[in-house]
């Protein structure tokens, strides 16, 4: 109890303690970023098998929880001591500690960003129930980024809970009033829905998936319709220079996949933290 009112008195110990639990996080949430499609495709294969009358493949026990962490290279169990974010990756040198193979960077990046999104959600919101909710939202974005980054999905089973997640968040006003919550799904979803079509009949292809829609829907319930232009606009922005950077370097086509899951939640994170700030800042801009 006493610990609950040192963290209410002081915003510094609140974000430093809620920044390590985002380390923590981020470690979870690169399991779940590396586990989550494979399991996905493998409730594929079963319901392809399935409408075919074919026997489905043999299924192991893989989930988020088993088998344990292992070495992608040698297969070896990670021990607990090794699993620490951040740290152990440092002090093995960014290698196994079983065969010395190299371990992608991006594991210990998932866990700082895990803490970095915890701490920024934490000065913004400090004490409060709209933390709690936010931090959720947060580290939901950062799944669904590297997710979309790796294999162009955006789980249902990420989206849609987080959409109902808003709405909960929002039927007690927690960022905005459940009418605006509820039109702000609604409108989230339309837009990119009209977006893809509009662009399917110009060019006569895709531009977008339907996991992009939903994932709109589940930020405008969680900041209302009115943050929405906020997020698209943020969104919008840094793909625009990032994909043509990345074409660019890359040397690729115009026709390149690029993801756009990333840049929606980074967006959603911006429009949850400071979104209506801006929104008043720029309509203050105009007099009347």
């Amino acid at each position: 109890m006493e610990f609950i009112e040192v963290l209410q008195r002081s915003p510094a110990i609140l974000v430093a303690t809620v920044a390590l639990l985002g380390l923590c996080v981020g470690s979870l949430l690169n399991v779940v970023i590396h586990r989550l499609p494979k399991m996905m495709e493998a409730g594929w294969r079963e319901e392809c098998a399935a409408l075919e009358g074919r026997e489905p493949p043999p299924r192991t026990a893989y989930n988020l929880f088993t088998p344990p962490s292992a070495c992608p290279s040698c297969g070896t169990p990670i021990k607990a001591i090794h699993n620490i974010p951040v740290v152990s990756w440092i002090a093995l040198g960014g290698r196994c500690a079983h065969c010395g193979a190299p371990i992608s960077a991006r594991y210990p990046a998932v866990e700082v960003l895990g803490g970095a999104v915890a701490a920024l959600m934490a000065w913004r919101f400090g004490y409060s129930a709209q933390l709690a909710f936010a931090l959720v939202f947060g580290w939901a974005m950062i799944a669904l980024a590297f997710i979309d980054f790796d294999t162009q999905l955006l789980p249902d089973d990420i989206t849609l809970p987080i959409l109902w997640l808003g709405l909960i968040a929002n039927a007690a006003s927690t960022f905005t009033d459940l009418r605006s919550a509820v039109l702000g799904a609604v409108g989230g979803y339309l837009i990119l829905w009209l977006v893809y079509w509009a662009f399917r009949l110009i060019a006569k292809k895709e531009g977008m998936g339907f996991g992009d829609f939903k994932l709109l829907a589940a930020i405008g319930a969680w900041t209302g319709w009115q943050v929405l232009p906020v997020a698209i606009l943020a969104s919008a922005g840094l793909g625009a220079i990032v994909g043509s950077l990345f074409l660019w370097l890359s040397r690729r086509g115009r026709d390149t996949r690029i993801p756009f899951g990333p840049y929606l939640a980074l967006g959603g994170i911006v429009a949850l933290g400071w979104g209506r700030e801006l929104v008043v800042a720029w309509l203050g801009r105009f007099p009347g």
